[in-house]
């Protein structure tokens, strides 16, 4: 390049393609935290399930069947919440964020092991704090 020649301009369609690139990454981490939001409810939506069968068909004969029914479906919501925060943090883990500032994964793991841990404590109450069952 001569000395008299002006500087290169940048490529437009170049940095415009690099931008639509990083909202498309921050679309996807906002995607992701939706999804895990959809199996938080999925999680208390099985957890309710078993609360209600055993509400339900509690009198049944032999009365431990609806508590293992019950408690299948409670600790598999707890289930559902872990595995969905793994997935979120991995996932999370493998984008950059750009134009915002996406959900710590500390508050995803906070979220999820509540749920877990709630799920636990509810399916022993079950089984401890029963009425003649």
């Amino acid at each position: 390049m001569a000395q008299d020649d002006p500087p290169a301009k940048p490529d437009k369609s170049t940095e415009w393609a690099e931008f639509r690139t990083d909202l498309a990454e921050d679309r996807n981490i906002m995607a992701m935290e939706r999804t895990f939001a959809g199996w938080m409810r999925t999680a208390f939506a099985a957890i309710g399930i078993g609360l209600g069968f055993r509400a339900l068909f509690g009198a049944w004969d032999p009365s431990w069947m609806p508590k293992l029914i019950a408690t299948v479906f409670i600790l598999g919501g707890g289930w559902v919440a872990v595995k969905a925060e793994r997935r979120a943090c991995k996932t999370l883990a493998r984008l950059d964020t750009h134009k915002f500032e996406a959900i710590s994964t500390v508050n995803f793991r906070a979220m999820a092991y509540a749920v877990a841990t709630g799920s636990i404590v509810l399916s022993i109450g079950l089984w401890v704090m029963t009425d003649n069952g």
